[in-house]
């Protein structure tokens, strides 16, 4: 895993990058692997990926954290990408790969309410995906928009929000 990392730090081969980040995300699939990962720094190193040019590069790079996202101490790092995942969703071409795997980690980081309030911003765009999105997309919309509603504090940005 410190060799993953270190790569991913090392190349702007963005193959290799890829490849990188595709293992760091099968191997968070275990517990014990994500308390590593956070510990050698891994999860700012995979966030840094989110502002690639490269959308394979980003997408990769969010699932990897979705993965990693299955810890609450993940998550208390993993929060200070949200607006940048919400900016990703939005700017992504409709029903891609990035956009939903922007919006499963969206979904696991909003599971609790402790990140709901930076995301109020992307509610409207939450709607307008539901509306234009494939089959998909509005599934994993709609999970996005049932965590948000089960917090009351949400209920005034959702009823608001301009469709």
């Amino acid at each position: 895993l410190q060799k993953l990392i270190h790569l991913l730090q090392a190349t702007d081969d963005p193959l290799i990058q890829e490849q990188a980040l595709i293992t760091l995300s099968n191997s968070a699939a275990f517990s014990v692997n994500q308390d590593i990962i956070r510990n050698l720094d891994g999860l700012s190193i995979i966030g840094g990926m989110l502002s690639d040019c490269i959308p394979k590069v980003k997408e990769k790079a969010l699932n990897a954290l979705n993965n990693l996202s299955m810890n609450i101490k993940n998550q208390e790092e993993i929060q200070v990408y949200i607006t940048q995942v919400c900016r990703n969703v939005e700017s992504a071409p409709l029903n891609s790969d990035l956009q939903l795997a922007g919006l499963r980690l969206l979904t696991n980081m909003s599971v609790t309410s402790d990140y709901h309030h930076k995301m109020i911003n992307s509610i409207p765009c939450c709607f307008h995906l539901l509306s234009e999105g494939t089959e998909r997309t509005q599934i994993q919309v709609l999970k996005v928009l049932v965590n948000l509603s089960a917090n009351p504090a949400m209920t005034r940005h959702l009823l608001r929000a301009q469709v």
